[in-house]
């Protein structure tokens, strides 16, 4: 998951693990905490050192954290399967 401080709060996008593959959903919040809560909804390691590299993005303005999806969470995050056509 990366995330960064906008002009319209903090934008959240998730990635596949090539790290070049955006996955469908983005999201939006006005309180850096979500960002924290969005990380620990999705399994991400919270070990001392995990937490400080996160409270040290969110003063940056950007940073990255991995997380540990359910395939549910995945596929929630894909979005609709595209059909052919």
């Amino acid at each position: 998951m990366h995330y960064m401080h906008t002009h319209r709060g903090w934008l959240c996008q998730f990635m596949l693990e090539d790290v070049r593959t955006p996955l469908g959903k983005r999201f939006t919040f006005q309180d850096p905490q979500k960002v924290v809560e969005m990380a620990k909804k999705g399994g991400a390691e919270f070990t001392s050192a995990d937490r400080q590299a996160l409270e040290y993005g969110i003063n940056m303005g950007r940073g990255a954290v991995w997380l540990n999806l359910t395939r549910e969470q995945l596929a929630k995050l894909k979005g609709p399967a595209s059909r052919p056509g």
